[in-house]
C-alpha cells in the first residue's frame, strides 16, 4: 500500500494519522475524566492533567499534517456515491472534526496561559498565548468544556456514520480508512 491517497483509497501515512489521533484523543478525554480519582493537588491528579495538556497539542501538532494530506491529495471515492446532501453532512462533519482539534488545544494553551500555569508539552515549557486573567481564564474553560461536549457528538457521529455506511448503505467508506489486510 502507497503511503500517499489515491482516487479508490486512503494512504498508509493518512489511515496511520486517522487511528493515532482517535487513541490520542481518546486518552486525552480519558485524562480528563478520570483526573478526579486523583485527590486534588495530588501528584497523580497532576500528571493525568499534564498529560490530558500534552496529548491534546500533540493532535494540534498532528491535525496540520492531516489537513496537508486532505488539502494536497486526492480523496478517495465513495462507491457508490451518496447523495449530494450526505456529502455535504460528511464534509461538514469532517470540518468540525477538524475544528475541533484545532480550537480546542489552542483554548487549553490559552487557559493555562490566561491561570499564570506553565504549558507543558514533553519537557518543554510553551510559552504563553495571553497574559494572565483569572476572569477570561474561567470563561475560557467555559468554552474548553463546552467543545468538549461538542467533541463527543461530533466523534459518535462521526462512528455511527462509518458503520451505517458499511452495514446499511454497504459502500466503501469505512474500507477506505481502515488498515488493509
Amino acid at each position: 500500500m502507497s503511503w500517499k491517497n489515491t482516487e479508490e483509497r486512503y494512504g498508509s501515512l493518512s489511515i496511520s494519522l486517522h487511528w493515532l489521533m482517535l487513541l490520542l484523543i481518546a486518552v486525552t478525554y480519558a485524562c480528563i475524566e478520570f483526573r478526579g480519582i486523583f485527590p486534588k493537588d495530588s501528584p497523580g491528579r497532576a500528571l493525568i492533567k499534564d498529560m490530558h495538556f500534552m496529548l491534546g497539542l500533540t493532535v494540534f501538532v498532528l491535525v496540520w499534517l492531516r489537513l496537508a494530506l486532505r488539502l494536497f491529495g486526492p480523496t478517495p471515492r465513495i462507491e457508490p456515491k451518496p447523495s449530494g446532501w450526505q456529502m455535504l453532512l460528511a464534509h461538514l462533519m469532517h470540518w468540525g472534526l477538524y475544528a475541533l482539534m484545532i480550537g480546542m488545544p489552542i483554548a487549553g494553551w490559552m487557559i493555562l496561559s490566561a491561570a499564570d500555569k506553565p504549558v507543558p508539552f514533553y519537557g518543554f515549557e510553551l510559552p504563553p498565548l495571553i497574559g494572565a486573567n483569572d476572569d477570561l481564564a474561567e470563561e475560557i474553560e467555559g468554552w474548553h468544556a463546552l467543545g468538549g461536549t461538542i467533541g463527543y457528538w461530533l466523534i459518535g457521529l462521526h462512528a455511527i456514520a462509518g458503520l451505517y455506511h458499511h452495514y446499511v448503505v454497504r459502500d466503501n467508506s469505512l474500507l477506505r480508512i481502515l488498515p488493509k489486510r
